[in-house]
C-alpha cells in the first residue's frame, strides 16, 4: 500500500508539472486576430491624452498605447491596429457584436458592467475620479455650491449616474443637460449653455487644454465625487486573449519597476543579469510566452513599442504636457501609488 501511495503521488506530481508547463492554445478571438493580421481596437472619438487622432489620422494617447502594446505582443508589430472611434453609447455594443476585439476607451470598471455585459475588464490603466469644471467668473470654489445649476454631461456613462447620486445625496437639485456625444457636451458648456461640465478629472483637464478658447478662464473644482478605475476590456469567450491583454498591461508596469524603458530595453536585454529582467525580456531558459501562446519576446516587443507605464503617463498626460496631470495614485506602489503588477514569472 505504501509503495502504491508513493507511486500515485509521483504520478500526480508529474501530471501537475506537465500541466504547468503546457503551452496555452489559441482561442477563437486570438485565431481570428492572427488570421486577419490586425487588431480591431475601440477607442474614444477624441480625448487628448487617451485617444485622439491628429490631422494626418495618426492616433495617440494612453489607451492607444494599450492597443499598440497588445498588437506588438500578439502580432509582432504595434502598427497592426485598426482604431475604431466609438461614443460612450456605442462602445459596449461594438465589443459584444465582434466589431472590435478589445475596448480601450477610458471606460470605468464597475460591477454591473463586469457582470452583465458579457465582457471582462483586464485591469486598470488609469485611476481616476469624477469632478466638475466651471467658468472662473462664476467664482464657485466647491461642487457643493452648484445648487440648482445646469451641468452638461454625456449620456450612457457612469458620469451621468454619479451626477444624479451626488445631487440627491447633497440636496443640490442639479439639472443635468444630457448629450450623447462628448463633443456636443463640451461644446454646450463652452458656449455657456451649462454652468458646469462634469466628467472624469483627467477628461476635464484634457477638455480644458484642448477645447476651451482660454483655458485659464476655467477652473476644475477640488472635489472628486466617485471612483473611476479606467481600463481595457475584452469580450468573454476567449480566456487566452483575456490573459494576453491582461499580462501585457502588467508587463508594462513591471518594466517601470525594473527601470526598463523604451530607450534602454535593447541594452538591458543584452546585458542584464537580473533574473526578473531576464524573464520579462525573454532571456535565459524561462519562457513565460509559452503559457500565453506567444513567443519568449512578447513583453520585450510591447515595451519596445510604447515604453513602460510611467513613460506612457508622462508622454501623454503628465506634468510636462498640456493636460498637466500629476502621477498621484497612478504612481507605482513603491512610490505611494496604486500601480502594482503581479509577478511576471
Amino acid at each position: 500500500m505504501k509503495f502504491q501511495s508513493l507511486k500515485l503521488t509521483a504520478l500526480t506530481l508529474g501530471a501537475t508539472a506537465a500541466l504547468m508547463a503546457a503551452p496555452a492554445f489559441a482561442g477563437k478571438d486570438v485565431d481570428a486576430i492572427k488570421k486577419r493580421g490586425e487588431l480591431n481596437c475601440g477607442v474614444n472619438t477624441g480625448l487628448p491624452g487617451f485617444s485622439a487622432a491628429d490631422s494626418q489620422g495618426k492616433w495617440s494617447g494612453m489607451d492607444v498605447d494599450v492597443c499598440r502594446s497588445v498588437a506588438a505582443a500578439l502580432l509582432g508589430d504595434p502598427n497592426k491596429v485598426r482604431f475604431v472611434p466609438l461614443t460612450a453609447q456605442q462602445r459596449f455594443t461594438a465589443l459584444q457584436s465582434g466589431e472590435i476585439d478589445m475596448l480601450a476607451r477610458n471606460t470605468t470598471w464597475t460591477l454591473t458592467r463586469d457582470a452583465s455585459l458579457g465582457i471582462d475588464f483586464t485591469g486598470v490603466n488609469f485611476y481616476d475620479g469624477q469632478g466638475f469644471m466651471v467658468p472662473k467668473k462664476l467664482n464657485v470654489k466647491s461642487a457643493k455650491q452648484l445648487k440648482g445649476a445646469t451641468v452638461c454631461v454625456q449620456s450612457g456613462t457612469t458620469t451621468e449616474l454619479n451626477l444624479t447620486d451626488y445631487s440627491r445625496a447633497n440636496k443640490l437639485n442639479i439639472k443635468p443637460v444630457v448629450f450623447e456625444k462628448l463633443e456636443a457636451a463640451v461644446g454646450a458648456y463652452a458656449s455657456g449653455r451649462c454652468q458646469a461640465y462634469t466628467t472624469d478629472a483627467s477628461g476635464l483637464a484634457s477638455t480644458r487644454a484642448k477645447d476651451m478658447a482660454k483655458p485659464d478662464d476655467h477652473v476644475i473644482l477640488p472635489e472628486l465625487i466617485s471612483k473611476e478605475p479606467l481600463g481595457p476590456s475584452v469580450r468573454r469567450g476567449d480566456d487566452d486573449f483575456f490573459a494576453i491583454v491582461k499580462w501585457v498591461g502588467f508587463a508594462l508596469i513591471e518594466a517601470e519597476e525594473y527601470g526598463i524603458t523604451q530607450a534602454n530595453v535593447d541594452e538591458m536585454k543584452g546585458s542584464s543579469t537580473n533574473p526578473s529582467v531576464m524573464r520579462l525580456l525573454g532571456m535565459g531558459n524561462e519562457d513565460t510566452g509559452k503559457l500565453l501562446g506567444l513567443d519568449k519576446e512578447w513583453a520585450y516587443r510591447a515595451i519596445k513599442a510604447v515604453g513602460n507605464y510611467g513613460e506612457q503617463f508622462e508622454r501623454h498626460v503628465g506634468p510636462k504636457t498640456a493636460i498637466g496631470l500629476p502621477r498621484g495614485v497612478n504612481n507605482l506602489w513603491t512610490q505611494g501609488g496604486l500601480m502594482y503588477s503581479p509577478p511576471v514569472r
